[in-house]
């Protein structure tokens, strides 16, 4: 397994946490529910230092072509300040209260924040 972790700098594009945030809750996360070999994406904001990116864990990373449209690099303007790849070497699933986290976070309502079975 690998995990991929991509950051952008927003100082200076004309972008902030909460318009990119917006625009996942309304278009950026389907297409990625379909990708082979992906097992969990998150999205992740640095307030503080003013920073965008996402978190991939993969079985197996697809090609590129693969892959949905990069929407934070079109909206920001330019590819991830920072990308990096690592290999897994153990994991493991906590006992926790969420059926699934498809559609959790920030950038969604509350009321699709709760817990299913809580």
């Amino acid at each position: 397994m690998r995990v991929d972790v991509a950051w952008w700098d927003l100082d200076g594009t004309g972008q902030s946490i909460d318009a990119l945030a917006e625009r996942l809750a309304d278009e950026g996360i389907d297409a990625w529910t379909e990708v082979p070999g992906l097992v969990l994406k998150v999205w992740i904001s640095d307030r503080t230092a003013n920073r965008w990116g996402a978190v991939m864990l993969w079985t197996e990373r697809p090609d590129d072509r693969l892959l949905p449209p990069n929407r934070a690099a079109e909206l920001i303007g330019r590819p991830p300040a920072h990308r990096s790849s690592f290999e897994v070497e153990a994991a493991v699933e906590g006992v926790h209260p969420l059926a699934a986290l498809h559609g959790l976070g920030a950038a969604f309502p509350l009321s699709q924040g709760v817990p299913t079975n809580a």
